[in-house]
């Protein structure tokens, strides 16, 4: 398999006032293709932090980062900005949609930032909300659907441009039970036809969903279930 995720010795320093905080400290990870990761930790742990580097949201203080054979972590904004929009997904906690736009059109939005002509990107993100069920809610506007059905709009406009990577930070966060097992099955079903995710929990529950469980702890991966790191080419042994 593909390694879509590769990070070597990442580390975040942060200066707060006259304090010095080590967000990671020297953290590596692999994520191959078609993997489903959940990462845990309390706040604080570094997990978040983690997941804004390799979402291109922030830059490591030092350490590699290779996303789908690319190597991210030097890279300037503009060219960060255009990583996130073709070859990452994003789900929020929140939805983050415009409320009074068509589920439709919420989902071409990202591909309209990329460039994508009108004809196919419509033809996108209607595969894209046919994928997590809401073909036929395609013109309703985001506020006349209800908390997992704007959930799953999120989903499909992450989905849309086909990215290398889906990043979930608290899918469910802002659900309830029986919604949140709804939404888990939708990724876990897109996992099942290859789509790599990872995803931010702090509920076991929701973790368990996935196949490999990363856990962090003041900056540091103090457990991972999946496989072993595979080491950078040249990385001594």
């Amino acid at each position: 398999m593909n390694a879509i995720v590769r990070i070597e010795g990442i580390t975040k320093v942060y200066q707060m006032g006259e304090e010095t905080v080590h967000a990671l400290r020297g953290v590596s990870l692999t994520v191959s293709q078609g993997e489903f990761v959940a990462i845990m930790g309390s706040s604080g742990s570094g997990k978040s932090t983690c997941m804004h580097i390799l979402g291109c949201l922030d830059r490591p203080t030092s350490g590699q980062y290779v996303l789908d054979g690319v190597a991210v972590e030097n890279m300037g904004k503009n060219e960060l900005a255009e990583i996130r929009n073709k070859k990452l997904g994003f789900v929020f906690q929140g939805f983050n949609l415009l409320s009074r736009t068509s589920a439709l059109d919420n989902v071409e939005l990202p591909l309209v930032y990329g460039g994508m002509p009108p004809n196919k990107r419509r033809q996108c993100a209607m595969e894209a909300l046919d994928m997590v069920g809401l073909g036929e809610r395609a013109g309703h506007l985001s506020n006349q659907l209800s908390g997992g059905q704007q959930q799953r709009v999120a989903i499909a406009r992450a989905l849309a441009g086909n990215p290398a990577l889906i990043l979930a930070d608290e899918p469910t966060g802002n659900l309830d039970s029986h919604m949140s097992e709804e939404i888990m099955d939708i990724f876990k079903n897109l996992n099942s036809k290859g789509k790599t995710i990872i995803m931010v929990t702090h509920e076991p529950d929701i973790a368990a969903h996935a196949s490999r469980r990363i856990t962090f702890k003041d900056g540091l991966i103090i457990d991972d279930t999946g496989p072993a790191v595979i080491p950078f080419p040249g990385a001594e042994a």
